[in-house]
């Protein structure tokens, strides 16, 4: 569900179509609150609504869904390295829709014309040090800055991209010191989340997403954090989400996991937290044997106990960082810790995504991300 996040932009940078039509990053001070008290407003007229089932196609759907004001292509992945190093990444691209595309218009005259806006984020952990470092970017749809497409596939902004390669996919990114480059080979089918792929955020009609996910890429390539170069293999995650939708107003923020267990299943569950401590009845998930067949999971199938907590020194958000994850009807009983404490990302707006390893019945290793966490008039502190 985590695409609801790039609508958190329109907040505090005067509206989208600012950042979108300038080529430099927007102003700090974006808050938490701030994000969900704007996916909290009335989802765009002239959009496209998510409203039922769909039926998906493959490569087509890889690409990107214009109809909708927002989509994602979020990867995360955990890697271990040849002296034994574990390692994390993050590295996702959001499109945000400024204007719904209008059929048999004419095209606009400049190059620089669009209607589309990217914004990407890169991450990376290290666990022996509790190493984290982020970065973000920017960019207009338009002269080849950003953009994505389905055949072949590849969604980019300026250097940093996922696309094609062979029978994989390769992710490639560069901040300074730090570089991903890592192809990514399916070994499951696509998954469907909620209902055939719609995935419903409250009761109100049409806050949904289409929502699949391929959730165990078998990774390999070279990560390089703070100019150290390491050679990984591990596993890795695809989520995609596309829809035009809002949160409930009683949503103040979400908790989402994707664990991979080590005897081959998969586990996505997201909780969305409501402003009385209750947990939003539409948060659910699904199992994912090792054959690849799905078992949905409701609230009420999964118990998630939050054991520890982490306090950020730069936004004094108060982060769960160590849970016990329940689902007592398939006998799971996971304990779920970060690699690193402070996976903060250090971006316009404060929310904590990061690697964490699983013990208990079953051992493995997944991402977390928590928003909503940051109190209001806390921002991130500048990048490291």
């Amino acid at each position: 569900m985590r695409w609801l996040v790039a609508l958190a932009l329109v907040v505090g940078l005067g509206g989208l179509a600012a950042w979108a039509l300038r080529a430099g990053a927007p102003p700090r001070g974006q808050t938490t609150s701030a994000a969900i008290a704007a996916l909290q407003a009335p989802a765009d007229s002239g959009f496209a609504r998510v409203t039922a089932p769909r039926a998906f196609q493959f490569p087509r759907d890889h690409g990107p869904h214009p109809e909708y004001k927002t989509e994602w292509w979020y990867y995360t992945g955990n890697l271990e390295a040849e002296d034994g190093e574990r390692l994390g990444f993050q590295l996702t691209f959001f499109r945000q829709g400024l204007a719904p595309e209008i059929p048999g218009a004419p095209a606009r005259a400049s190059d620089w014309a669009t209607r589309q806006a990217y914004m990407a984020h890169f991450a990376m952990t290290r666990a022996s040090d509790d190493r984290f470092v982020s970065a973000e970017r920017f960019s207009r749809g338009a002269a080849g800055l950003a953009g994505a497409q389905a055949d072949p596939y590849r969604v980019w902004l300026e250097d940093w991209e996922a696309g094609a390669d062979g029978d994989a996919v390769r992710l490639r990114a560069a901040n300074g010191n730090n570089r991903l480059d890592v192809r990514l080979r399916p070994v499951k089918p696509v998954v469907l989340q909620g209902n055939q792929g719609l995935s419903q955020k409250s009761d109100e009609p049409g806050n949904a997403s289409y929502y699949y996910s391929l959730t165990r890429l078998e990774a390999d390539g070279t990560l390089t954090l703070d100019g150290q170069t390491y050679r990984v293999s591990g596993t890795a995650w695809l989520d995609r989400e596309f829809g035009t939708s809002a949160l409930g107003p009683d949503t103040v923020g979400w908790d989402w996991f994707a664990l991979q267990l080590a005897d081959n299943r998969e586990i996505m569950f997201y909780q969305l937290r409501r402003t009385d401590g209750a947990t939003e009845p539409q948060s659910s998930g699904s199992l994912v044997a090792a054959d690849g067949a799905t078992i949905p999971l409701s609230r009420d199938d999964v118990k998630i106990d939050v054991l520890a907590t982490w306090t950020s020194p730069r936004t004094g958000a108060v982060y769960p960082a160590r849970w016990r994850f329940q689902i007592p009807a398939q006998g799971i009983d996971l304990q779920v810790t970060p690699l690193a404490p402070d996976q903060e990302l250090d971006v316009s707006y404060a929310y904590w995504e990061g690697a964490v390893q699983v013990a208990g019945m079953a051992e493995g290793y997944g991402y977390v991300e928590m928003t909503g966490y940051a109190p209001p008039g806390r921002s991130v502190a500048p990048t490291r």
